[in-house]
């Protein structure tokens, strides 16, 4: 389970760590309208969403398809800018054509790493993306309409949204964690020049890694360990090569990438804290499950939950053989979900506790990573 950034021959340079304004926006307004996926922002929603003038509610409603499932690819910059309005501005010489491809690329498209023609020049598209757009509701159906009838009009009206939010609520917002951003990312990138790619990533995520390609070729990827799966080159974008990492306060427990044709690689991670369990493999989470299926070793967990046992134990209790037993307990074992420890002569199994009570979790953090 992993998407994969090829990155053979590309010069250590071109791997960036730098805070997006843009891009932390998009989290911010991500997290205000899907409390449920950042317990952690429970307080800060609240009071934020109950302090937002009604106007500028009801037009964050509208536009929320571009951040509420998933987040569009005008939301993470490839080059970010010092400021927001740098940013908008560098938003601003999109063409047209692409701006709109690119705002229903995620929402809208079956096949992300395909190009799709824009809907602003293709009649199935479009009739496609105001079909899609009408099953999330009127509202959706409504700012649909009008970016495919008037993408200048609503673009000026989405630049004009994203400064309301600024002098709302993200100024301050920026103002604090984009110290703490800048820092993590001038971390990133002097790990990056002392101590090589691998490091860093591991630094940077548990969920990123490194790889050599297998194949003799000599190449090396970079692994994002996702539910969905994808495949993109450092050279996507031909004119700008590279993998831009942003650092987020306000992301977990997501780790984003985006990976569209034709667009540089970007992937926004969470800044590491305290209160940030490390994230735990997908493979992992998928094989303690499996081994918790089983009726038989669901009933072993339900005794070695209560104390250790032995096998022979075990076998007496569920009328079943001990090389059963052992089976059972060496595949509870291989998804780390049961400890062992000798006493004398004998050996005691037990349930792990503290990875059982993490599993949903785990469960949960994977399918949002």
């Amino acid at each position: 389970m992993a998407n994969v950034i090829d990155i053979t021959g590309l010069p250590p340079e071109r791997v960036v760590f730098t805070p997006s304004p843009l891009a932390e926006l998009g989290a911010a307004l991500h997290a205000l309208s899907e409390p449920g996926h950042h317990p952690g922002l429970h307080g800060w929603v609240t009071a934020t969403n109950a302090a937002l003038k009604t106007d500028l509610a009801d037009r964050l409603c509208e536009a929320d398809f571009l951040w509420r499932s998933s987040r569009s690819d005008i939301l993470l910059p490839a080059r970010p800018g010092a400021t927001l309005a740098e940013e908008l501005d560098e938003l601003d010489t999109i063409d047209d054509e692409r701006f709109v491809a690119a705002a229903f690329e995620i929402t809208c498209s079956a096949r992300y790493t395909r190009p799709t023609p824009s809907p602003l020049v293709d009649a199935d598209e479009r009739a496609r993306v105001r079909e899609m757009a009408a099953a999330r509701g009127p509202r959706q159906a409504a700012f649909t309409d009008r970016m495919l009838t008037d993408p200048d009009g609503l673009r000026v009206w989405l630049r004009r949204l994203f400064e309301d939010c600024e002098e709302a609520f993200f100024g301050d917002i920026w103002r604090r964690v984009g110290i703490q951003l800048a820092a993590d990312a001038r971390h990133k990138t002097e790990l990056l020049r002392r101590k090589g790619l691998a490091e860093t990533l591991s630094a940077t995520s548990k969920a990123l890694s490194l790889e050599d390609t297998q194949d003799g070729s000599g190449g090396t990827r970079i692994l994002v360990d996702k539910l969905a799966q994808g495949r993109t080159t450092a050279f996507a974008s031909p004119g700008d090569p590279g993998v831009t990492f942003l650092p987020t306060s306000f992301g977990w427990p997501h780790l984003l990438f985006s990976h569209a044709p034709g667009w540089r690689p970007v992937v926004q991670y969470p800044v590491a804290g305290p209160e940030l369990p490390a994230p735990a493999a997908l493979e992992l989470v998928q094989q303690r499950l499996e081994a918790l299926g089983h009726p038989m070793r669901m009933q072993l967990c339900r005794t070695l939950s209560r104390g250790p046992h032995t096998t022979g134990e075990l076998a007496i209790a569920f009328g079943i053989t001990s090389p059963e037993v052992s089976r059972h307990i060496a595949t509870l074992k291989k998804a780390g979900l049961i400890q062992t420890r000798r006493r004398g002569r004998y050996v005691l199994h037990q349930l792990d506790l503290q990875v059982v009570a993490r599993l949903g979790s785990d469960f949960l953090e994977g399918v949002l990573r």
